[in-house]
């Protein structure tokens, strides 16, 4: 009896040689990635910090001396506007001095966890500026900031989040005392704690 041979067709898979070049890189790639998502955000400013501090005890000078609600959150709002920019620029200064990238996935990382909390404080404060609730403004700010500090801290070095909750026990003490020491709170938590935490960040994180 004859034998039947099976005849190959082109669309059968062959056994094809392992390419080493695109297995080097994606071994690379998976490396990359891997060290990306383990690194951390250290372009957290220190002298930038320290001179949000600075302004920020000088805001809550001048704020003091504001005869009105509206003039003395006029004064910090413009603290605030100030600080953002402040803080923005010396984190690029220091990621480009330290050759990092501004938009690493550390950094996006630190902005997604830092944003919502500060977010929420801007709404917060639209609220209580609308049913004249000013009373509760300082311990808001300084809750919400050191939330946003503390979750966007989780990706950056550890002293970070430290900062974070020292303004969040700020905030919660500031709920129990007169408004009347509002401006000692605020020079406190964003003035004081800025300029002390930022020292530490500029000289065992460069700068």
């Amino acid at each position: 009896m004859a034998t039947i041979h099976k005849f190959k067709t082109k669309d059968e898979p062959q056994n094809q040689p392992i390419n080493i070049g695109d297995r080097a890189l994606d071994n690379l790639k998976f490396i990359r990635e891997t060290m990306e998502r383990s690194a951390v955000f250290t372009s957290v400013p220190g002298y930038g910090g320290m001179l949000m501090g600075f302004t920020a005890i000088a805001a809550a000078y001048i704020s003091a001396t504001r005869p009105t609600i509206r003039e003395w959150l006029i004064v910090w709002l413009i603290e605030a506007c100030l600080a953002f920019a402040i803080g923005l620029l010396s984190m690029w200064q220091k990621s480009k001095i330290s050759n990092t990238p501004f938009n690493s996935v550390p950094a996006k990382k630190f902005a997604a966890s830092f944003l919502p909390s500060l977010v929420c404080g801007i709404a917060i404060t639209l609220g209580m500026w609308r049913h004249e609730l000013f009373e509760y403004m300082i311990p808001v700010w300084l809750l919400t900031y050191g939330a946003a500090v503390v979750t966007g801290g989780s990706f950056s070095v550890k002293i970070v989040p430290v900062m974070g909750w020292c303004f969040i026990a700020l905030g919660t003490v500031a709920f129990f005392l007169p408004f009347v020491y509002g401006n000692y709170f605020m020079g406190l938590g964003f003035g004081v704690l800025h300029v002390v935490f930022g020292l530490v960040i500029a000289r065992k994180f460069g700068g």
